[in-house]
């Protein structure tokens, strides 16, 4: 039996720290200091991240979510976010009821900020060919996103009225920015608002863009690849946060539902599914297993345990952006992972 080998992904702890404008919610008395920049509040650093690349030296950058050790699910606004979301010039959310508290805090605000929700960009949003439409791929459409400012900017009631924006939308997997894609989209659209906010810092918004876009389509292209060597081979991943980015690659999860939603939920598996998950491991079909590295139910040990006596390669996939790494080189971290433990 070969010797069992958890896989950390790439950078996960990079000793240089991601340096943002504002450097996260406990700077918040610096964030939006006195100066012409465009001030930027993001739900976690991983949009945080996405939005200084953009916006460059024209943006101010504060991620209230910046550490691992925070959960989004969990997390409540203190004073000091109130403050920074009123004062934002643009507001970036995951939403799908990911990070909540920031719906919760645009409610008690009269932020008039440009909102740019994250999941209203994929292509397996509820509602979403009503809103952006779709390509002949099944993606959302390349237009012009700032044709459609009024759908992503603040209006009270707008948010309010929208149970969804607020809590988790049942069958839908929320954890969108392993969605390179979507997430192509989240850029143009950041690049369009900043682009209005500032227009004589446009062309450098589009430079920025470019660029990014092309990181995002070096992913898509390895993912490609990944799906003609790989496509169909099955894994194990023991909550839904990677999903999106294990199907672009051809992987197929064959976890139970009742397993992945039980975890995600903070519930425990029942005896049977958990049965049921290490005979899967047992039958030698299965070439990975991806778990959470931040958070994981107490039956995610047992799994990874079994995977390990059974010589099945364990990655971590987490949800903040690891210090000293950049959107794109995360991504590539993560896929570079899963083409090692592929390749054992």
């Amino acid at each position: 039996m070969r010797a069992p080998r958890i896989l950390p992904v790439i950078g996960i702890t990079a000793g240089s720290a991601l340096v943002l404008a504002g450097c996260g919610a406990s700077d918040g008395d610096d964030a939006g200091a006195a100066d012409d920049t465009i001030t930027v509040v993001a739900s976690t650093n991983v949009y945080g991240q996405i939005a200084e690349q953009i916006g460059g030296d024209a943006v101010t950058v504060t991620p209230i979510i910046d550490s691992a050790a925070q959960d989004p699910h969990e997390y409540e606004g203190s004073a000091q976010d109130q403050l920074l979301v009123s004062n934002a010039d643009v507001i970036v959310e995951n939403g799908g009821g990911y990070d909540s508290f920031i719906d919760a805090m645009l409610d008690s605000s009269d932020s008039d900020a440009h909102v740019i929700t994250a999941v209203e960009f994929s292509h397996d949003y509820p509602g979403d060919e009503d809103e952006h439409g779709e390509s002949d791929e099944g993606h959302a459409d390349d237009e012009d996103h700032s044709d459609e400012e009024e759908d992503h900017d603040h209006e009270g009631d707008e948010h309010s009225d929208e149970e969804e924006d607020h809590d988790h939308i049942e069958g839908f997997n929320e954890h969108v920015w392993y969605d390179p894609h979507t997430i192509e989209h989240v850029a143009e659209a950041i690049a369009d608002e900043l682009s209005e906010l500032d227009p004589e810092q446009a062309d450098v918004f589009e430079a920025n863009l470019a660029e990014f876009v092309e990181g995002i389509e070096g992913i898509e292209a390895e993912l490609d690849e990944m799906a003609t060597e790989y496509g169909g081979d099955e894994i194990f991943v023991t909550e839904p946060v990677p999903l999106y980015l294990t199907a672009a690659a051809g992987l197929v999860s064959v976890a139970p539902d009742a397993f992945t939603e039980a975890v995600e939920e903070g519930q425990d598996v029942a005896p049977a599914t958990l049965l049921e998950s290490i005979t899967l491991l047992e039958s030698g079909d299965v070439r990975m297993v991806i778990v959470n590295a931040q958070t994981g139910g107490a039956e995610t040990p047992q799994i990874i345990t079994e995977a390990e006596a059974l010589g099945i390669p364990v990655i971590e996939f987490a949800e903040t952006l690891p210090e000293g790494e950049t959107y794109v080189s995360w991504m590539q971290a993560n896929v570079a992972a899963m083409a090692d433990a592929l390749a054992e």
